[in-house]
């Protein structure tokens, strides 16, 4: 009874906390940890491997595996997972979570996006979450991408760059979901995996009207937008960073608090 209750709370906290935060999010309850159920096992240690986190997050799946979570998911590919706190205060954890399908050298020398942790009101904790952990992540998820695609420059909130390709196509990585409706009108196509919006360069006559098409949107919204051609990837800086698969399983000796 007392399993089922927390799993219950949880699934319900999620569902409130998502309606609070802006844009859209959905939430998909995954099901509690169950010797008898293999799958339940699988869908938990996946989403483990993907918390992309080197403290809150990763010091409680350390010292813990995970029992049950929450993930609530944004339509441009960003994931959030909801976890237990695992000490004296009531509440829960919640962390980043890693694009599917994204090379381990896209998150070299990007910093992770580390959890934070929640009181269990959703309506006061959405605002920590809006202000805090999904503006580390939106800036995170930019740089990624943009390792990823290689030429592509990560965008800002306010500043959408878009990269001539050397294929003749045009990418981007929108930071946060305000421009993506706006480029999937003009013909640009969202890569599920990366995020990126890549407009194809069959005809240039379309790509030049889809460009003057986006702009006026974009600054009604307070978007500038850029276009450049792609650039040499610069070489790794020093900035601490691991794939999100290391990062969910700490050393002692490697973690930090």
């Amino acid at each position: 009874m007392h399993d089922h209750d927390t799993t219950g709370r949880l699934a319900s906290y999620a569902d409130v906390l998502a309606d609070q935060l802006p844009g859209t999010w959905t939430t998909t309850p995954l099901p509690t940890r169950d010797k008898g159920d293999p799958s339940h096992l699988a869908g938990l240690e996946e989403l483990a491997e993907r918390i992309w986190d080197l403290d809150l997050a990763a010091a409680s799946l350390a010292e813990q595996p995970l029992q049950r979570a929450a993930v609530l998911s944004r339509p441009d590919g960003a994931q959030l997972a909801l976890l237990d706190r695992h000490d004296a205060d009531d509440g829960f954890l919640i962390a980043a979570v890693a694009p599917r399908a994204l090379p381990d050298d896209a998150y070299r020398a990007v910093r992770e996006p580390n959890a934070i942790a929640l009181a269990g009101d959703p309506f006061l904790d959405a605002e920590a979450v809006a202000g805090d952990l999904l503006v580390r992540y939106d800036a995170a998820l930019a740089e990624v991408r943009h390792n990823a695609l290689g030429g592509t420059q990560p965008s800002q909130p306010d500043r959408l760059v878009l990269t001539w390709q050397p294929d003749g196509s045009i990418a981007t990585a929108p930071a946060g979901e305000t421009a993506g409706p706006i480029l999937t009108a003009a013909g640009f196509v969202q890569d599920p995996h990366t995020g990126i919006y890549r407009l194809a360069a069959h005809d240039t006559r379309a790509q030049a009207r889809a460009l003057r098409a986006i702009g006026p949107q974009l600054d009604a919204l307070g978007i500038s937008t850029a276009l450049q051609h792609a650039t040499t990837r610069a070489a790794p800086s020093t900035a601490p960073s691991t794939s999100p698969s290391l990062a969910a399983r700490p050393t002692p000796t490697s973690r930090t608090r």
